[in-house]
Formats: C-alpha cells, sequence, structure tokens
C-alpha cells in the first residue's frame, strides 16, 4: 500500500529545463526501486529512468545523457530534466516497484 505524488510539470520551451519531483508514502528501501515512463499522444508507454533504493540508475536510450533521476530523500526521486525536445512531450509517470503507479504530470516542449 503506496501512494505517489507528483509535481514538477508544466510547458517550458526547446532547449529548457524542467524537475519533476515524486514523493512515495513508505520509505524506499534498498531492495525497492522507484522510476519513471512516460506517455505520448498515439504511443505507447516509454521507459524513461529508474534508481534503486541502493542509487543504482538506468535510463531509456532517448533520454541518456539529458536526463537525471536521483533520490532527493528516504521517501522522494527526482527527475532532472535537461536540453528538452518537442519529442519529450507526454504524460510522465512515478511508478514504484512496478506496481505503483503516480497519476501523471504533464510535460509540453513547445515554442
Amino acid at each position: 500500500q503506496v501512494q505517489l505524488v507528483e509535481s514538477g510539470g508544466g510547458l517550458v520551451q526547446p532547449g529548457g529545463s524542467l524537475r519533476l519531483s515524486c514523493a512515495a508514502s513508505r520509505t524506499i528501501d534498498s531492495i525497492d526501486f522507484m522510476g519513471w515512463y512516460r506517455q505520448a499522444p498515439g504511443k505507447q508507454r516509454e521507459f524513461v529512468a529508474f534508481i534503486t533504493g541502493g542509487n543504482i540508475t538506468n535510463y531509456g536510450d532517448s533520454v541518456k545523457g539529458r536526463f537525471t533521476i536521483s533520490r532527493g530523500s528516504a521517501k522522494t526521486v527526482d527527475l532532472q530534466m535537461n536540453s528538452l525536445k518537442p519529442e519529450d512531450t507526454a504524460v510522465y509517470y512515478c511508478m514504484y516497484n512496478s506496481r505503483y503507479w503516480g497519476l501523471g504530470t504533464q510535460v509540453t516542449v513547445s515554442s
């Protein structure tokens, strides 16, 4: 039983940056992991990044070098998004242990 609260979505120009945050209702243990997925209109849900309780990270190919996932606290994970492109426009979902999902936050990259 865990709830996720997302924040940080919005509108940004191409080349700009946004920082998303996801707060879980329980402590992220070393065996747990949290991540971000996104879904654009007409496309399948796409893996963005994940981080384990031990701070092991992984990224999708489309965001490597531009996005950084990190632990903000024992219950929080952040996603720093730099050099944003229009193709990054999507609803971004926070995920916990492949079982729990946030409601999603809209990221729109447009001039």
